[in-house]
């Protein structure tokens, strides 16, 4: 996806990026930890907004994502008017 097109995603959230699983099987987008069970009602590679982010009460990953989100969602992809 060409940057210009990126760009005309609509972003009602904190964050939108893409979806994606790390070694430790965590899903994250950018430096936000997604709840697991949420995301694993998505598929890797797709493009969500984060919608609200909290501190990760997680000791065992907060050190690589000090924020996490329950509250995502499929990215809009209407360009804006």
């Amino acid at each position: 996806m060409t940057k210009e097109l990126e760009e005309r995603r609509l972003q009602k959230g904190v964050f939108t990026g893409i979806m994606e699983k790390d070694e430790n099987n965590n899903f994250f987008c950018g430096e936000y930890l997604l709840d697991y069970k949420m995301a694993t009602k998505y598929a890797l590679g797709e493009w969500i907004t984060i919608k609200s982010i909290i501190e990760n009460p997680s000791d065992i990953s907060y050190n690589k994502y000090p924020k996490k989100s329950k509250n995502f969602d499929k990215a809009n992809n209407k360009p804006q008017q």
